[in-house]
């Protein structure tokens, strides 16, 4: 278990567990705790690890055992395997370089004699029967996942409790011990408005579909509205399944077509897509939100106190560093590290393509040529101030104007 940490609503799990039945053995699930992971804080591996100790429970209750490895796979694993006397090793997927060399260096460490499988257990549409190349845009994929979904759009059959009980129990986690291990900023803490753990997400995910999923189609690019469903912190973690929120949230179809169409574009489609100028910004500026704008300001803050930010902002977000940094490659290397240190769905696909998508114009098209953008979509404070009431979001979290002191 890696990407998707949850028990019910896992294909890889569920697989897992279908291997185990039919060779009548016992069933472990293991989860491989690095001490450090890109630019990950304590905010993070707080919500990672509550969640963790809710799959352990669950997993007790079940005759599964669950098992917290203090380390890299490939220095674990392979002794794990040996003592447990494992015959089989079922993973999730993650398209990220990281995880992926992961995968390789447990590969080659294992004994050749275990069989090794790999489930994605985190898209709806398997990544790889999505499209065997990289999409030029949304509309490029809309088709492709569209034409797919019925086929794998389903019901999730229950992880039933396991039949085959193991000789090598788990000893229970120290969890108090697992946070100690860490080797991560603990200065970005963890936030008060995110419970984490599936519970926590299912209760979300039904608040969203009776109070703000008809609000959605009309006003999801209005952050003074609260029309959002605010999952993607158990989306990132695989606390929650994306297809479990597209499967209640299509329940409402008939009542709400439009907002349910909405949401699904989002959640399926666009999850799987040095010039003189008036200001010049440095990383550090920026991250403590001191800018002339105080609508980016108030995005920034937001970020950094609630792990999050209004998805319509994180887009002017992005395109304002790309428009004040000195280059296409720093602003996209910020954009990334401010959100993958502040942002509960931080280190995720999703979050890399946004930023992609708002600095190099990945999976859009090309537009008019402007100074500073050239032919990348052009968002400004004006073009927000039509779509919501700007002072509103800056009262809530208190934005300010800064006076411009150009970067020595």
């Amino acid at each position: 278990m890696s990407r998707d940490q949850r028990v019910q609503d896992n294909w890889a799990l569920l697989f897992a567990q279908r291997l185990a039945l039919k060779n009548k053995v016992s069933l472990h699930v293991v989860f491989c705790l690095v001490p450090k992971f890109l630019d990950a804080t304590i905010r993070h591996f707080h919500f990672m690890l509550r969640g963790l100790e809710e799959v352990e429970k669950e997993c007790k209750d079940l005759n599964i055992e669950f098992h917290l490895l203090l380390g890299e796979a490939k220095d674990v694993l392979p002794t794990f395997i040996k003592e447990h006397k494992i015959g089989g090793l079922v993973t999730d997927f993650s398209p990220l370089r990281v995880p992926r060399q992961w995968l390789k260096d447990v590969k080659k460490a294992i004994p050749s004699n275990i069989p090794m499988c790999k489930v994605d257990a985190h898209n709806i549409v398997p990544c790889w029967i999505t499209s065997d190349k990289q999409e030029y845009s949304a509309r490029t994929i809309r088709k492709k996942i569209h034409d797919k979904l019925p086929k794998f759009l389903t019901k999730f059959p229950p992880v039933a409790k396991h039949r085959y009980t193991s000789k090598y129990k788990s000893k229970g986690v120290d969890w108090v011990e697992a946070e100690k291990s860490l080797e991560v900023d603990q200065t970005v803490k963890p936030v008060d408005w995110a419970t984490p753990g599936t519970r926590a997400g299912l209760d979300l995910l039904n608040e969203f579909c009776l109070k703000r999923l008809r609000k959605f189609a009309e006003s999801r690019n209005d952050p003074t509205i609260n029309a959002l469903s605010n999952l993607s912190p158990w989306l990132h973690f695989g606390q929650i399944s994306a297809q479990r929120c597209v499967l209640e949230v299509k329940r409402y179809n008939k009542q709400l077509s439009k907002s349910v169409e909405a949401y699904v574009e989002e959640a399926v489609v666009r999850r799987e897509l040095n010039d003189k100028r008036p200001y010049i910004y440095t990383r550090e500026t920026l991250e403590e939100g001191k800018t002339h704008d105080e609508l980016w300001n108030s995005a920034q803050i937001q970020l950094v106190t609630e792990g999050k930010m209004h998805g319509f902002l994180r887009m002017y977000w992005a395109k304002k560093i790309l428009e004040w940094m000195k280059s296409p490659d720093d602003s996209l290397a910020t954009a990334i590290y401010l959100n993958d240190k502040y942002s509960l769905d931080g280190r995720d696909p999703n979050g890399y393509v946004g930023c992609m998508w708002s600095i190099c114009g990945i999976h859009d098209q090309g537009w008019g040529e402007r100074q500073v953008f050239g032919k990348i979509r052009y968002m400004n404070y004006d073009g927000c101030k039509r779509k919501f009431k700007i002072n509103a979001y800056v009262a809530r979290y208190g934005g300010k104007q800064h006076r411009y002191i150009p970067p020595v």
